[in-house]
């Protein structure tokens, strides 16, 4: 029997603290249709059911349409059962009319059974801890949502994972942690974040998608499945001394260069360089931005300051390093100062 594992979809999520309006409604379209796309290979691969670890939605109160258009995508795959465990961002009642394929979950222990498959689910973390039998010669698959812990913490949206060893759980299918993780339960089983379906900012980067499972009389194997439509990546360049516009772009072209034209991409630029560099990032995101899909860029170089060398310079740039050298600030806050003086003297734009 064939289970996808996902999780933090998200749909209706606004996007727009990196995007443009236009361009975080083309997003959260491209998120929709992954999950469409989800179903789609579970049709197409024998998929008896879909495991949503929570947070379907980005909001308690998202929009109707997209609430709808998830409904009739479940409705449509009649063959799938979707087991629906809401998350710390969804609200109590979803769907006015709930599609008959799609089971849901409750503060208790509620069981789904396929086969010599059992699926747990609750949506109080703290209830595992109590009301959770599984029978030891079933195969089971348990679906929580919240942030793993050891030791002898509890408390819901908590899931301490030593308190969940030699229950006979071979799968336990997380939801919360954006990013695919697995580690060990106990020799029998282990627990796994399938992550979320697609990067929603730069701090999300790195291949998403979800987990395969595949129940055999023997056990439970799973697989991660690489499936967004787009990578998100953060890109660090190190810039060092004097350097030209062609120096720059030629270092960024270096660090991008296995990057699809498909992706988002995140510049940032560090080191030390000298007064004399100019680095414009407004001109660096239009530039990348006609080879990949979104680009911005961040300067975050320092500059590379030869106090000695001002020491006794009668001219207004040294006079007026040598006034911000000798105030009580650290270096970092000099090196700012130091760099955006000198770019208003010379009448260059200031990043702001």
């Amino acid at each position: 029997m064939k289970i996808i594992h996902c999780a933090d979809l998200h749909l209706d999520s606004t996007m727009e603290s990196n995007l443009s309006s236009a361009q975080a409604k083309q997003r959260r379209e491209e998120i929709y249709e992954t999950f469409a796309k989800i179903v789609d290979y579970a049709r197409d691969n024998g998929v008896k059911v879909i495991i949503i670890a929570g947070d379907m939605f980005d909001t308690k109160n998202s929009q109707i349409r997209i609430r709808n258009r998830v409904r009739d995508l479940i409705s449509a795959a009649a063959d799938i059962d979707f087991l629906y465990l809401k998350g710390n961002h969804d609200s109590a009642d979803i769907f006015t009319e709930a599609p008959a394929n799609l089971r849901t979950f409750n503060d208790g222990i509620t069981r789904y059974s396929y086969g010599n498959v059992d699926i747990y689910g609750s949506e109080s973390s703290s209830a595992v801890y109590t009301d959770l039998a599984p029978e030891r010669d079933r195969l089971n698959i348990v679906i929580l949502h919240g942030q793993t812990v050891s030791g002898n913490t509890v408390g819901e949206g908590l899931i301490n994972i030593p308190a969940l060893a030699n229950r006979n759980i071979d799968y336990l299918a997380l939801g919360h942690i954006h990013s695919y993780k697995c580690g060990r339960i106990d020799e029998r089983g282990i627990y796994c974040y399938s992550g979320c379906l697609e990067g929603r900012g730069f701090d999300e980067c790195g291949d998403k998608g979800f987990v395969l499972l595949d129940a055999e009389r023997g056990g439970i194997t799973h697989t991660f499945v690489p499936f967004a439509r787009r990578r998100l990546h953060d890109v660090t360049v190190a810039l060092e001394g004097a350097m030209t516009n062609n120096d720059i772009t030629s270092s960024i072209d270096k660090a991008v260069a296995d990057i699809p034209a498909d992706d988002m991409v995140k510049i940032v630029l560090t080191g030390e360089i000298d007064e004399e560099t100019d680095i414009d990032t407004v001109y660096i995101s239009r530039l990348y931005s006609e080879r990949f899909k979104f680009v911005k860029a961040y300067n975050k170089t320092s500059l590379l300051i030869d106090y000695e060398a001002y020491r006794n310079d009668i001219s207004l740039k040294g006079e007026f390093i040598r006034l911000v050298s000798e105030e009580n600030l650290d270096d970092a806050e000099k090196r700012q100062i130091i760099l955006t003086g000198l770019r208003a003297l010379a009448g260059r734009e200031i990043d702001i």
